[in-house]
């Protein structure tokens, strides 16, 4: 069992994690039975007394600010302990970029989602570069060589408002869609979800790329300080979690918009202008022939004869991304589906 002296990893994981404690004993075995592993700086291992069914990578935390989801997972790791959360899955548990969760900010050298899939290997003086490495490793241990259905939830929320509040991001690997993240995604009453078409670096591309996870990234609402969320705004997502890592069939068929990328404008130089007021909420439309970037010879106009923007931000490192741009393909999708 776990003793008194660990019982605060299991109660309270986010601040355990951000006061830099470790564990005296690094296993044990919760109140609820189920089986836990401590397996560095904010990463955690449960496991259910029985057999699993299935394998839950969930993260929160990938940027240091965003809140919302950082709480939630705590939280969610508390009642598995004292049995108010069933779990049949084995789930591992990840608070990413600590170092940016204790300063309150997004990261502190490098956008840590930006250094997955080998990127990290660029940035040696990086001390996100480190951690994605070290996410690396562990989702690989986690992920690889298991038979049985296997899933990442990344949390996040975004930076600015949005036309739809709460929405996923679906990376591309080539593999086709699968129903069941669609079906996970309307009981989470997610109200869109954006498509990748090309690869990336963020953690989600990397577990759906090299261990064919069924990998998704959640935007949920906005960037707070801690203890200032009001977590029932997420309620919808919490419980949809908490059905996916008991084994419960889905409860909700809530509406879904489906939008495609159809470009990326990319910060090229310090000279890069964004033609888009600060506080334009993600997903404003634009219509056809809108110059909305330039950088020195380059140039974005809408193409389409709508096309939204999504993460705009000039204030990103020349060579990032400074915003996506997205059409609506809602029936063309769902009717692709199997």
């Amino acid at each position: 069992m776990t003793s008194s002296a660990d019982s605060a990893l299991l109660e309270d994981f986010l601040a355990f994690t951000l006061d830099g404690k470790r564990p005296a004993v690094h296993a044990g075995t919760a109140s609820s039975g189920v089986r836990w592993t401590w397996q560095g700086e904010g990463m955690l291992l449960l496991e259910p007394a029985r057999e699993a069914t299935h394998s839950m990578l969930v993260s929160a935390g990938i940027h240091g600010d965003e809140t919302a989801p950082i709480e939630m997972l705590s939280s969610l790791v508390a009642d598995i302990a004292n049995g108010r959360a069933p779990l049949v899955a084995r789930m591992l548990v990840i608070l990413g970029n600590i170092e940016a969760m204790r300063a309150g900010d997004r990261y502190i050298d490098d956008d840590l989602n930006r250094l997955f899939s080998g990127r990290h290997a660029s940035l040696r003086g990086s001390r996100e570069a480190l951690r994605a490495a070290e996410l690396e490793r562990a989702a690989l241990k986690f992920l690889d060589g298991v038979a049985h259905p296997k899933w990442h939830i990344d949390m996040h929320t975004a930076i600015r408002a949005s036309v739809f509040e709460q929405f996923a991001l679906l990376p591309h690997t080539g593999a086709p869609l699968a129903r069941a993240m669609f079906d996970w995604l309307r009981d989470a009453r997610l109200q869109a979800v954006l498509l990748h078409r090309e690869k990336g670096n963020t953690f989600t591309h990397f577990t759906a790329e090299e261990s064919g996870a069924l990998a998704c990234t959640l935007e949920l609402g906005k960037v707070r300080p801690f203890g200032e969320n009001d977590l029932a705004r997420f309620a919808a997502s919490d419980a949809a979690l908490r059905r996916l890592i008991a084994g419960e069939p889905v409860k909700e068929n809530a509406p879904l918009r489906v939008f495609t990328v159809v470009a990326q404008i990319d910060k090229q130089s310090e000279h890069f202008v964004l033609n888009v007021a600060s506080d334009v909420p993600n997903f404003t439309a634009f219509a056809a022939g809108a110059e909305l970037a330039h950088d020195g010879d380059y140039r974005y106009r809408v193409s389409h004869d709508e096309e939204r923007i999504v993460f705009p931000n000039p204030k990103v490192k020349p060579g990032l991304r400074a915003g996506l741009m997205v059409v609506d393909t809602t029936d063309s999708t769902l009717a692709s589906l199997d």
